[in-house]
């Protein structure tokens, strides 16, 4: 058993770290509201240019648009977003344990994958694991501004529309609730879908209403407009549901480390008292030798 000094160091060093998982707990909370509010103010918009897209893809008889074909090629894209900082508990982890079987089951299928990495975690994992980056950037953090997400989309639809990869894929942690995350893979371009599962089931709760456009200038032209719109509001989603369910991720681990932290310190404080309490019997013991020896 450590000596009593042994035990308050300890003791004391186990509450500074409490203390410090305690205010990052503290900070993740805030920060995960702030995100939260992000991510939830873009789905109206979201959803309002999901509906405007399909009536204007209808409103089209014959609809040729690069970004709704699919080019004959053997190269797709996945990106794949992470965190630039740590302490968020397996966040990481499951992303990275995501992407990387995605990536094998397309290259045992004889397709070349181009890895795009946002964030500094993935980068370091997949050049440790000496995966070949095409894009290995930490730039984008766990505020995510609209212009960065819209160079990267702009960028990915250039590259699409020459017929130089088959499709792109996004490897992220969708935001479902507080308490549910899960790694996802959503597929970007070709675009098939322009609503998620998410704004899907939110459409099919609400009254259903028959909406009217009126297209100035007409369908196809306004159609050249809002498919790229689409695409860089759709990345922005991902990257904003990826800081959301990283800082829940945060708060969790921080919450488990406090909690965690607490026990040693009541375990610790068993252990010092114990200790202390066998000083004192073995000093008595002596006191009660010496004066035995002395009588």
């Amino acid at each position: 058993m450590a000596n009593r000094r042994q035990l308050v160091r300890r003791r004391r060093s186990v509450r500074n770290i409490r203390k410090i998982t305690r205010t990052m707990q503290l900070i993740s909370t805030a920060r995960f509201q702030k995100a939260l509010n992000r991510a939830t103010a873009t789905k109206p918009y979201a959803r309002k240019l999901a509906d405007m897209v399909t009536a204007a893809s209808r409103a089209v008889q014959d609809v040729r648009q690069p970004l709704l074909e699919t080019p004959d090629v053997n190269k797709s894209a996945l990106i794949i977003i992470t965190s630039n900082r740590g302490l968020c508990g397996g966040y990481n982890a499951n992303v990275l344990r995501t992407a990387m079987a995605v990536t094998r089951e397309r290259r045992e299928a004889g397709e070349s994958v181009e890895l795009h990495a946002y964030g500094k975690k993935g980068v370091n994992y997949l050049r440790f694991m000496d995966e070949p980056l095409t894009v290995a950037s930490s730039a984008i953090g766990d505020q995510p501004r609209f212009e960065q997400v819209a160079a990267v989309a702009d960028s990915l639809m250039t590259a699409f529309a020459k017929g130089a990869l088959r499709s792109v894929d996004v490897c992220y942690m969708r935001f479902i609730s507080a308490g549910v995350q899960r790694p996802t893979v959503m597929r970007l371009l070709p675009l098939t879908n322009v609503e998620d599962e998410g704004e899907a089931a939110a459409a099919a709760a609400e009254p259903q209403r028959d909406i009217v456009f009126d297209y100035l200038p007409g369908p196809k032209e306004l159609l050249e407009e809002l498919l790229p719109a689409t695409v860089r509001m759709r990345l922005f989603q991902c990257f904003n549901d990826a800081a959301v369910s990283e800082q829940v991720a945060r708060m969790v681990a921080m919450k488990a480390a406090t909690d965690a932290a607490g026990d040693m310190i009541r375990i610790l404080t068993q252990q010092y008292n114990r200790a202390r309490q066998t000083a004192i019997t073995m000093e008595l013991l002596d006191i009660i030798g010496g004066v035995a020896a002395i009588s």
